[in-house]
C-alpha cells in the first residue's frame, strides 16, 4: 500500500465518494481539466511575461524555498543554507512569507523536501507554478490584480489557487500547475466606528493578508479585543473566519464567523462588491460567513466586531504518568478534567489539551472576566485528583490585565503542524450524559499511538442577531477534537497507509458515539468520504447554490470546499472534472 503514490490516492478520493473509481479513470478526452505546464493550452513564455505586466510586474515564478537542499535547477546547493531551514522548517514563518509553500507538507508531494538527499529532484511539482503578489500600495490596482489574476486564469483554464500564508491542513493553498493569487501582504488594519442596523460600535477592518497576532495586537493598542485563533499567524481573513473559526475568546464572543460585519471581496466574474446583510448580497455574506474558504469568492477584506478588553486570568497544567502510576490512574485525572468542560464553558473559560500516551498537558486555559482564585477552583477536582495520584505535574495561574498580556504569557508557540490529522466536534449531551463511552474512544485512539486535541467551546448563543452558514453541529458542542498521527517527512507514501487509518478506523470510532454529528472544516480528515454533510450538515445544498450563482464557472476550487466534488486530481496531479 505505501508504494501508492500520493496523486493516485488524491485520485480516489478528491470527489469524496460522489464519483466512482471507474469515472477518476475514465479516458481523459471525457473530462475537462484544467491546463498543465507540458500541454499545449498552457500559456508560452512570452504570455506570462505579458501578463506579468497586467499586474505591474507583481506575478512570481516559484522557486522552492527548499531547492537550497538540492543540486537540481534553481539554486546551487548549499549545506549551510539548507541545515538552517531545517532547523526551522516547522517555523509558520519559514513558510507564510513564501507565495508557493504550503504548510500541509504532504500536499507537496515531495517536490522539493529539504530532508531528503541533495542529488534527489527538486521541482516545482506539487507547489504552485506562478503567483501575484496582489499588493499593490494603490488599493485600486490591488483590485485590479484580483480581476486580472481571476480573468487570466478562467480564460486560460488554469488552475486558481488563493493563498496568504500558507496554513492549512488539505492542500488548499498549493496545487501542481495552479496560479494563486497571493494576498499576504494586504496588511490594512482600521479600528472604525461601525453602524448597521445590526451593529453599532467599534470594529477592525481588516485586509486578506493580516494575520491573528497583528489584529491582536492593533486591537489591544486601542483598548479591545478581537476573536481570533490560537495560532497567531494564520491569516484572519482567509480559511480561518470563513470556516468558522475558534479561539481562546469563542465561548465568550461566538466563533470568528459569528464577529463577522461585512466582507469586501471580487468575485469569480470580476465583481467588486461588499457582502453583508440586508442587502443584496446578502446570500453571499450567509455563505462566507462559515461555509468554508476560497470558493464562493476572492476576499479583499473583512471587517469584524470589536469588544472592550478586559481583565483575564490564565493557566497552565502539564501532568506526565511516569511508569510507577497505573494507566487506570492516569485515565482518571484526565476524565476528571474532561467531565469539567460544561463548567467551562459555561463561563467562558478556553482550555485547549493534547493528549497522548503517559502525558497530559492543558495550555493555554483563557479565562476572561475572571480571577486567577475563581479559575483556581475550577481546576480543584483535577488538581484533588492529582495531588493522590503520585504522577508530576505542573500548574501556573495568574491575573493579566488584558487578553494580549495572557495570550502572550500562556498561549504556547505554535508551530506547524506535522501530523496526518482528523476530526470530530463531540457535543456537550456526550461528556454529560455517556462519558464512559468517550473515555473508552480516547483510550483506543492513544493506544494506537495517535495524539488527540482537544478544543472546549460553547458557541450555543451566537450569532447574536444575524444568521451565518457555520455548520449547526457547532451550537451542540462542548469539544473541538482534532486526532493526529505522526507524519513521515522523508518518505511522503509512507503517509497513506497512516491517513488510511485514520480514515477507516480512528475517525470512525469518533463518528460512532456521535451520530449525526460533524467536524470542523478547517480541522478534520481530508479523505472524509461524506464531507459535505460532516463539514457543513444541512446547509450544504443552500451553499452549493450560492457558489453556482456568483462562480458559475466553478473557477474557485478547494479540497473538500463546498462544490468541490466536481473535480478530482489524476495520477499526473492534473485538476480535472468529473
Amino acid at each position: 500500500m505505501a508504494s501508492r503514490t500520493l496523486w493516485s490516492l488524491l485520485m480516489t478520493i478528491a470527489a469524496a465518494g460522489a464519483a466512482s473509481a471507474s469515472a477518476l479513470t475514465a479516458n481523459t478526452s471525457t473530462i475537462t481539466c484544467h491546463c498543465f505546464p507540458e500541454d499545449v493550452c498552457w500559456p508560452t513564455a512570452a504570455e506570462w511575461a505579458a501578463f506579468n505586466t497586467t499586474v505591474g510586474g507583481r506575478l512570481v515564478a516559484t522557486v522552492p524555498i527548499a531547492s537550497v537542499c538540492h543540486y537540481d535547477n534553481f539554486t546551487n546547493y548549499d549545506a549551510a543554507a539548507c541545515a538552517a531551514l531545517r532547523d526551522v522548517w516547522d517555523y509558520p514563518q519559514t513558510h507564510d512569507g513564501s507565495s508557493s509553500s504550503p504548510m500541509a507538507q504532504f500536499f507537496t508531494n515531495g517536490s522539493c523536501n529539504p530532508f531528503t538527499a541533495p542529488s534527489d529532484p527538486c521541482v516545482v511539482g506539487a507547489l504552485v507554478a506562478y503567483a501575484v503578489n496582489a499588493s499593490s500600495s494603490s488599493r485600486a490596482e490591488s483590485i485590479a490584480d484580483y480581476r486580472e489574476t481571476l480573468k487570466f486564469a478562467a480564460t486560460r483554464n488554469l488552475r486558481l489557487v488563493i493563498r496568504n500564508t500558507g496554513h492549512d491542513y488539505f492542500g488548499k493553498s498549493t496545487g501542481p500547475g495552479a496560479l494563486a493569487l497571493w494576498t499576504h501582504h494586504l496588511k490594512d488594519v482600521d479600528v472604525v466606528d461601525y453602524t448597521s442596523s445590526y451593529y453599532t460600535g467599534k470594529a477592525l477592518h481588516l485586509g486578506a493578508g493580516v494575520e491573528i497576532h497583528e489584529a491582536t495586537q492593533a486591537a489591544s493598542a486601542a483598548g479591545l479585543l478581537v476573536v481570533g485563533g490560537a495560532c497567531g499567524t494564520v491569516g484572519i481573513a482567509g480559511g480561518y473566519t470563513q470556516g468558522g473559526g475558534h479561539g481562546p475568546l469563542a465561548s465568550s464572543f461566538g466563533l470568528s464567523a459569528d464577529n463577522v460585519l461585512e466582507w469586501e471581496v471580487v468575485t469569480a466574474e470580476g465583481a467588486h462588491v461588499v457582502a453583508r446583510p440586508g442587502t443584496v448580497y446578502e446570500d453571499l455574506y450567509w455563505a462566507l460567513s462559515g461555509g468554508g474558504g476560497g470558493t464562493y469568492a476572492a476576499v479583499v477584506s473583512v471587517t469584524i466586531r470589536a469588544h472592550p478588553d478586559m481583565r483575564f486570568a490564565g493557566a497552565n497544567l502539564t501532568i506526565v504518568q511516569g511508569s510507577e502510576v497505573a494507566d487506570d490512574v492516569f485515565w482518571g485525572v484526565v476524565q476528571t478534567f474532561i467531565e469539567s468542560a460544561p463548567l467551562f464553558a459555561n463561563l467562558g473559560v478556553y482550555t485547549s489539551f493534547a493528549l497522548q500516551e503517559g502525558i497530559f498537558v492543558v495550555s493555554p486555559i483563557i479565562a476572561a472576566n475572571l480571577s486567577a482564585a475563581a479559575l483556581h477552583s475550577l481546576f480543584d477536582p483535577t488538581l484533588a485528583a492529582l495531588n493522590t495520584s503520585g504522577m508530576y505535574f505542573d500548574f501556573f495561574v495568574d491575573n493579566f490585565a488584558s487578553y494580549l498580556d495572557v495570550y502572550d504569557a500562556v498561549e504556547p508557540t505554535n508551530n506547524v503542524t506535522e501530523y496526518n490529522i482528523g476530526g470530530r466536534l463531540i457535543p456537550r449531551s456526550l461528556v454529560e450524559t455517556n462519558l464512559t463511552a468517550l473515555m473508552a474512544t480516547l483510550q483506543y485512539i492513544v493506544a494506537d499511538g495517535s495524539g488527540v486535541s482537544g478544543i472546549s467551546v460553547n458557541v450555543s448563543s451566537y450569532p447574536l442577531d444575524v444568521a451565518n452558514s457555520v455548520n449547526p453541529v457547532w451550537r451542540t458542542s462542548i469539544y473541538s477534537f482534532v486526532i493526529g498521527s505522526a507524519l513521515d517527512q522523508y518518505n511522503i507514501s509512507a503517509n497513506i497507509p497512516i491517513q488510511e487509518k485514520m480514515t477507516n478506523d480512528l475517525v470512525p470510532a469518533l463518528e460512532a458515539i456521535t451520530p449525526g454529528g460533524g467536524a470542523y472544516v478547517n480541522e478534520g480528515d481530508f479523505r472524509q468520504p461524506d464531507f459535505q454533510q460532516v463539514f457543513y450538515g444541512d446547509n450544504y445544498n443552500t451553499l452549493l447554490a450560492i457558489k453556482d450563482k456568483y462562480d458559475p464557472k466553478d473557477l474557485l476550487y478547494g479540497l473538500t470546499a463546498v462544490g468541490s466534488e466536481r473535480w478530482a486530481s489524476q495520477s499526473d496531479g492534473r485538476l480535472c472534472r468529473v
